[in-house]
């Protein structure tokens, strides 16, 4: 703390007892944050408002400051992947965020806007002219071994007239205060929807110092980004998808959120197909065209026609349609050839050569060694880490990532030494960086954390737009290879500050400007299809539910004591068996005890409540650009309620407890559903799903419980799972009787929850969905639907047997598949809406 204190020398009275205040709130345990204080040694002002103010809250405050503002991290469902593991985990945030003056940011705009042209100019080159490797400035092998080179796009320009739409680079402060390029990010650059999140965050913790600060706002970055993909297009009123690999990508929360923040379509290789040049989106009214996709799939996946033809993730065709300008693709695939190591040192002489200037920040050293001297330096130097020079690595590959050649065994170098003279163009050798640290929050304490900021430009028509902040990083080591989301890595909001209060903007259209429209546009067939069997997952967990319940509520009751343990207990068994619920060598008979918890918990058992409800939520991660945050939060309290490793069900009174929960969440669910969600296409699928399979369970339940020597127990359950008591006791006072029983939970079109009433509001639903031909004939799925109505509206009661049950039961699993086969379009199913004109 001596050190710290002489380093405070300079300030004035008032700077001094500031900082003095954040001493004694929160006292750095290692060092000092090198961004508190500038080149000369002074503390930054800014440092000091913020800290400063921070000091002025107790510890505790501070801390449920931001408890409750991250809370919003784990209600939405905030994650990241860290490759090459299966579950998610929640997105890491510093409290702090980094502070930059607007001076400063200035410079660092200036840079990398510099830097996105010339990349934007190189790309231009590499792809059209080759000018640059004909001369001699630039050596084909830095290109060609790189395998994010896409030789096939040789020669095509890009529809829309650029290579690039997003551009990012890695940046960080030195010791001695100035910044540093660590990285070019052109293939698909990630983060920016991340950042997003740490600025609601940081916002939401500390809003009234987020506005004194006079923090400059994102919405303007992120509106020249839309304007900028939408003058890509050809057509005034473009369909802009966002191309994802899907929800096991690592950073798929951040696509779906940037998908639902700028409007844009969330598609999959499987949503797109190509027809005639152009590239259509499969819908649920028939394909549709896409103008623009935004790339997050890489280069090699694009197409598995020309390019890795074991791709699940592209669209065949794809090169060819930009071949053709039927689709502009950003960013271009093949960009990413110039992130690779081994043109870092070449850049310097192709920035004088392609723009005419200096690079305005330098980036690490870096000598690639496809060049003799270069590799000869690297040879004789043990201080450098060796880099792959291209973006690839293979597994179990020991020079797959940088290393430091004094820390590598003999045996290593040894290796690394041959393999330099069979393919020297593989690596490159770079200067270790030491990294400027900012201040993080730890167990309410302030240390120093080394940092990377990734900072973005947008093109648009006027040149490239850059984000007034960025995405940062921090480690809990020392040098810039720690970097990355694995562990002991967090994230930190970037505030830039601004000399005046800054203006408010959002993404909301000029009421002037805005065009009036009430639909939501084509649903994709793969969306349809989700939200059809997250409501039918849903549906099937609650009447599980509900099966288990009245398991555990017949031995509770006193008098269906002996009953219970006998015949309809044993029923109950049986369909739970034969739902999947419970092993098939489960002892029927057994305690209800024993069948409710495999029945409720366990994971292995295809039709158990806890693995219904996680398809339910795997069904739903495909989904969250569509899905309301309450709705999600739900979905997770619902699933980590069921997979608790604290549960313990020691009774049929825990079991009971658990399912009454669970039950009140879905019902809730249920609500959302109902209330909040517009009445499109994609709630009717979402209903239709639910429908259909409530019709089904109704049908087997009715099966088993409704047969012709069924007796009062077995008609009280059957009420029971088809919650309808209450309606049944108020409507009849002669007691239980089959034929009325029957007509309840079967005939009658105002039970909300009879086979009748799902058929009605099933006919509702897909008479409202668009028709593929317009012919005026009945399709397939309207056939089946309008025949089983017909047939459920003059059954009679008496008539009602297992047979009959059994018939419409078929018929609602043939309306599923009838609305699969028109809907969900796949492969040859993919049609184009058809019109038949002719004279009257």
């Amino acid at each position: 703390m001596a050190d710290f204190a002489q380093r405070l020398a300079p300030l004035d009275a008032a700077g001094a007892d500031r900082l003095s205040a954040w001493l004694r709130g929160y006292r750095p345990v290692v060092g000092i944050p090198d961004e508190l204080f500038d080149a000369s040694g002074r503390p930054r002002e800014h440092w000091l408002h913020f800290l400063g103010d921070l000091a002025d809250y107790p510890a505790d405050q501070v801390r449920n400051r931001f408890t409750l503002a991250t809370r919003h991290i784990r209600d939405t469902g905030v994650t990241y992947r860290v490759y090459g593991e299966e579950s998610e985990r929640s997105w890491p945030i510093n409290p702090v965020p980094l502070i930059l003056h607007h001076a400063e940011w200035a410079t660092i705009a200036a840079a990398v806007r510099q830097r996105a042209t010339l990349m934007e100019a190189l790309l231009r080159d590499i792809y059209g002219e080759g000018a640059l490797v004909a001369q001699g400035h630039l050596p084909a092998a830095a290109l060609t071994g790189s395998p994010d080179f896409v030789r096939a796009l040789r020669g095509v320009a890009p529809p829309g007239g650029r290579y690039l739409q997003l551009y990012a680079a890695d940046l960080a402060r030195g010791p001695d205060g100035r910044w540093w390029v660590l990285g070019d990010r052109t293939q698909a650059p990630s983060g920016a929807g991340y950042e997003l999140e740490n600025r609601l965050v940081l916002s939401r913790a500390y809003p009234n110092l987020y506005n004194a600060m006079n923090v400059e706002r994102l919405a303007p970055f992120f509106d020249a980004l839309r304007r900028g993909l939408a003058s890509a297009a050809e057509r005034s009123d473009p369909r802009i998808c966002l191309l994802t690999p899907g929800p096991f990508s690592e950073t798929y929360f951040e696509q779906a959120h940037l998908a639902r923040y700028l409007g844009f379509l969330l598609v999959e290789g499987d949503d797109l197909v190509v027809r005639d040049g152009l590239v259509y989106v499969r819908t649920i009214a028939g394909l549709k065209r896409a103008d623009v996709l935004w790339r997050r799939v890489d280069a090699d996946f694009v197409d598995p026609l020309e390019l890795n033809a074991a791709s699940r993730l592209g669209v065949p065709g794809l090169l060819e349609a930009m071949r053709q300008g039927g689709v502009a693709v950003l960013n271009m695939p093949g960009s990413g050839v110039v992130e690779s190591r081994a043109l870092l040192g070449f850049l310097p002489r192709l920035c004088r050569r392609l723009l005419g200037e200096e690079l305005k920040m330098p980036h690490v050293a870096t000598w690639w060694c496809g060049q003799d001297r270069e590799r000869a330096l690297v040879r004789a130097r043990d201080n450098l880490l060796i880099a792959p020079a291209f973006n690839v690595a293979a597994a179990g590959d020991p020079f797959g990532r940088p290393r430091l050649t004094a820390e590598m065994t003999p045996a290593e170098r040894d290796e690394l030494l041959t393999r330099l003279e069979d393919r020297p163009g593989d690596f490159v050798g770079q200067e270790v960086v030491r990294l400027s640290t900012m201040p993080v929050l730890r167990e309410d304490r302030l240390e120093p954390a080394p940092f990377v900021l990734r900072v973005y430009a947008a093109a648009t028509p006027d040149g490239f737009e850059i984000m007034p902040g960025g995405f940062c990083r921090t480690s809990d080591q020392l040098d810039v290879r720690a970097i990355s989301m694995g562990e002991g890595a967090r994230t930190a909001d970037v505030w830039v500050i601004a000399e005046a209060p800054v203006e408010r903007v959002s993404l909301l259209a000029n009421r002037d400007d805005a065009k009036v429209r009430r639909i939501m546009g084509h649903l994709p067939s793969r969306a349809a299809d989700n939200l059809f069997w997250l409501g039918r997952y849903l549906e099937r967990a609650e009447a599980t539910l509900r099966l288990v319940r009245s398991l555990c509520t017949s031995l509770m009751d006193a008098e269906a004591a002996v009953h219970g343990a006998g015949e309809t207990l044993t029923k109950l068994q049986e369909v739970l068996i034969a739902w999947e619920a419970l092993d098939e060598d489960f002892p029927v008979g057994a305690r209800a005890l024993e069948a409710a918890r495999p029945a409720l918990l366990d994971a292995e058992a295809f039709g158990s409540v806890v693995t219904l409800v996680r398809r339910a939520r795997r069904t739903a991660a495909s989904l969250r650009e569509r899905l309301s945050a309450d709705f999600w939060t739900l979905l997770l309290n619902l699933e980590s309620g069921l997979t608790d490793k604290n549960l313990r069900l020691s009774s049929e009174a825990d079991a009971l407890q658990q399912v009454e929960t669970a039950l009140r969440i879905l019902a809730a669910l249920s609500g959302l559903a109902q209330e909040n969600m517009n009445r499109a296409a994609g709630w009717r699928f979402l209903d239709m799903g639910r429908r259909i399979e409530r019709g089904i369970n109704t049908c087997r339940f009715t099966v088993t419980l409704a047969h012709d020597e069924a007796t009062i127990d077995d008609l009280d359950l059957l009420l029971d799972l088809a919650d309808s008591q209450i309606t049944y006791r108020a409507r009849y006072l002669v007691g239980l009787a089959l034929t009325p029983v029957r007509d309840m939970v079967v005939l009658d079109p105002f039970n909300t929850r009879s086979v009748a009433f799902q058929v009605t509001a099933l006919r509702g639903l897909l008479d409202a969905l668009p028709a593929l031909v317009e012919d005026g004939m009945m399709e397939p799925h309207i056939r089946i639907l309008r025949g089983l109505d017909t047939e459920i509206e003059t059954a009679v009661a008496a008539e009602v047997d297992p047979d009959l049950m059994l018939r419409f039961q078929s018929a609602l699993m043939n309306l599923s598949n009838a609305v699969s086969d028109r809907y969900f379009l796949r492969g040859a199913n993919a049609k184009p809406t058809t019109k038949l004109a002719g004279l009257a």
